[in-house]
């Protein structure tokens, strides 16, 4: 059960530093820091871009429009930290 748990554990902290990678690169890209010609550049873009989309689109449904502004990685963050946390309380939980 222990290793349940840690495996479930480190998958949703690897998404969560998946998506900020792919917000700052977002970032990066949208102020020219970045160059997306650049094939190495593009190719880490498009990988976390592919990973964290999927995630992203459904929440991107239902937010309002903010005027350009996108928190749905933060809105994912926020729930996959709950998750976490839920999580860890129900194995703790299951220990006793």
């Amino acid at each position: 059960m222990g290793a349940l748990f840690w495996l479930i554990d480190t998958v949703i902290n690897l998404f969560i530093w998946a998506l900020i990678i792919s917000a700052v690169m977002s970032w990066l890209v949208a102020f020219g820091v970045l160059n997306m010609h650049n094939r190495i550049v593009y190719m880490i873009g498009d990988f976390f871009h592919r990973i964290t989309e999927p995630a992203l689109a459904p929440i991107r449904r239902i937010m309002p429009n903010l005027g350009g502004v996108d928190i749905s990685a933060l809105v994912l963050i926020l729930l996959l930290i709950f998750a976490r946390r839920l999580l860890g309380e129900l194995f703790y939980a299951a220990m006793m």
